[in-house]
């Protein structure tokens, strides 16, 4: 059971976004076009599409490569379609909430689904997103488990009202969210992971086990750390072992992981940690698993305590990544001001 929780909480984790932002007229500001549309492969640009170009082009060199003309001549007419619907509905939006056209609104919408990788490299369904925006606010959104729309907003309730009386749209929406989605999620990270391995040898992983200072005196944080692998798909354990009775420590345990984060040298590392009692007699381990280049090693701690050295050395290290961590956090500021903007396919032009 406790292994079972930490693979499904500490699970490669992907997705695959389509986020659509539309005004209700031109934006005079370079950059910013009146529709737009990108899909987001592990928050990724792979493809863009907007009002000036109006041509649905991919952002990966993988997928030029790997998807026909025919993919693109239909993603193009499929955002032709996406970006007239959104100029009527925003329309629509407007004359409800009884607001001035002469004022800028925007509607945006945001689709996709959220998937596991476990450490065989099997890819299951965690969750579907589909939400509505409207001028910075939380609009509508699809509850996929209860299958049913669910308003944010008072001005969102008609639309709920009217999309929750056709069945094959919400049968649609599910559908799209749990099969279509991964389906294609799949498809595009073995394209992306192919042509990784293609333009840069995977690389095995460096893997330490060390201790240093806790906040308090009696206790110490062990720490398991793999560095320049590539590509990022890993999996790692810490396993504590005591008079032969081994098991995995989880979450509940006080477990704690950096996930996966990029090096300077387009590597990547991970590291989970845990706080431990310097008199625990047990004897520690950590596990790694690096599929692309065969790798699977468990390495034991060598009950080193933390010195002064020690203490230097892991600071120096913590200076050294400071760039990294600045720029992670960056990328969550932007992850998180994207899924603010959470939205809906539309289906044979309904309107909201």
């Amino acid at each position: 059971g406790i292994k079972w929780l930490f693979l499904l909480l500490f699970a490669v984790e992907h997705s695959l976004t389509y986020i659509y932002t539309a005004f209700s007229h031109p934006v005079k500001l370079p950059g910013i076009h009146e529709f737009t549309a990108m899909g987001l492969l592990d928050n990724r640009m792979i493809d863009y599409y907007d009002s000036s170009v109006q041509k649905k082009i991919p952002k990966q060199d993988w997928m030029k490569e790997r998807l026909q003309p025919e993919y693109w001549d239909k993603g193009t007419q499929s955002r032709q379609s996406k970006q007239q619907w959104f100029k009527v509905n925003i329309d629509i939006l407007i004359n409800r909430m009884r607001q001035t056209s002469n004022d800028t609104h925007v509607l945006q919408w945001m689709h996709g689904c959220v998937a596991n990788e476990d450490e065989h490299g099997n890819i299951q369904f965690k969750r579907g997103m589909d939400m509505y925006n409207y001028d910075g606010d939380d609009f509508l959104a699809f509850d996929d488990e209860r299958q049913v729309w669910v308003a944010a907003a008072d001005a969102a309730f008609p639309t709920k009202r009217k999309w929750d009386d056709v069945t094959a749209l919400k049968d649609y929406t599910k559908g799209y969210l749990e099969k279509e989605c991964m389906e294609w999620m799949k498809t595009f990270l073995k394209y992306s992971t192919e042509q990784e391995q293609v333009l840069h040898t995977a690389k095995p992983p460096k893997v330490f086990v060390f201790a240093t200072p806790a906040k308090t005196k009696d206790t110490l944080v062990l720490t398991c750390l793999a560095t320049g692998f590539l590509p990022k798909d890993i999996f790692m354990e810490i396993k504590r072992d005591l008079e032969g009775k081994s098991r995995v420590l989880s979450v509940d345990d006080g477990l704690k992981t950096s996930g996966v984060r990029p090096n300077d040298d387009d590597t990547f590392q991970r590291r989970d940690h845990v706080e431990i009692l310097k008199s625990d007699p047990a004897s520690y381990s950590c596990r790694v698993i690096h599929r692309a280049t065969k790798v699977d090693v468990e390495t034991a701690w060598d009950h080193r305590l933390p010195d002064d050295d020690a203490t230097l050395l892991i600071a120096g290290g913590a200076v050294a990544a400071v760039v990294l961590i600045v720029c992670v956090a960056v990328a969550i500021v932007l992850l998180k001001k994207k899924r603010k903007y959470r939205m809906f396919r539309p289906i044979s032009f309904i309107t909201v």
